[in-house]
């Protein structure tokens, strides 16, 4: 199986080390670099449909690409497209959801597959949630990307529920719990949850219980991009 290795301390890369014959998979336009006994393709992983799942859903690429160890051993750097850190987790026994645009490469025998959730109406009014998303499958390696510094949380029986903002997710254990809302509300009821969470700034939440692990990030990505915008609107203006 190909070596992950993370490799810098600052935005760092994966360091991807492979004998002949083994390959991996990654997301479009994340390689940097890689030796001459590697080739690189695009493949529809998993086939159109799921191909089609990932881009309209999760805003994955379309084509993956797939680095192979064709001529011999050789190495690889991939990057994500967004400044953060990355966490190399171990596929098999535990199974992972991953949020959108955080999968960034994984071992030929990992499978990243669109899982279509139930009761999206729960999720938009506050209630239990569903909605699109990706999980693994098989056995080996994923590398995921986080905007900002990543730490892992083990969520454990005794904690209860524990409420995580959605932008801040990378990926959690299959094995928990979850639903998706707006935060809670003192006035309780819909209406009460949606206007708290209008005005304290913390639209969905993810809520989780049980026994596994969460990876979290330091930076919403989504705002992030959102305030990167707005002042580079100011900037052209000046």
């Amino acid at each position: 199986m190909s070596d992950f290795q993370i490799v810098g301390e600052n935005e760092p890369m994966l360091l991807v080390s492979m004998k002949k014959g083994e390959k991996i998979f990654c997301e479009s336009d994340s390689m940097v670099m890689m030796e001459s006994n590697l080739t690189i393709d695009g493949k529809l992983r998993g086939g159109f449909f799921q191909s089609m799942m990932r881009k309209f859903t999760n805003g994955e690429s379309l084509f993956q690409q797939e680095i192979k160890a064709e001529r011999g051993d050789g190495d690889c750097l991939l990057s994500p497209n967004i400044d953060g850190c990355l966490q190399i987790l171990d596929v098999g026994p535990q199974q992972y959801i991953l949020s959108d645009e955080s999968f960034l490469a994984a071992t030929e025998n990992v499978e990243i597959t669109a899982k279509v959730q139930t009761n999206i109406g729960g999720a938009l009014f506050g209630g239990t949630g569903g909605f699109v998303v990706m999980q693994t499958k098989g056995q080996g390696k994923v590398c995921v990307s986080g905007s900002g510094s990543l730490m892992i949380m083990d969520i454990t029986p005794e904690q209860g529920e524990v409420t995580i903002d959605n932008g801040h997710v990378v990926c959690w254990d299959q094995s928990l719990n979850y639903s998706i809302s707006v935060p809670n509300s003192n006035s309780g009821g819909i209406l009460g949850n949606v206007f708290n969470s209008l005005t304290s700034g913390e639209m969905m939440v993810l809520k989780f219980r049980g026994s596994g692990k969460v990876v979290i990030n330091s930076r919403n990505r989504g705002n992030y991009i959102k305030w990167l915008g707005s002042a580079l609107g100011v900037t052209r203006q000046n």
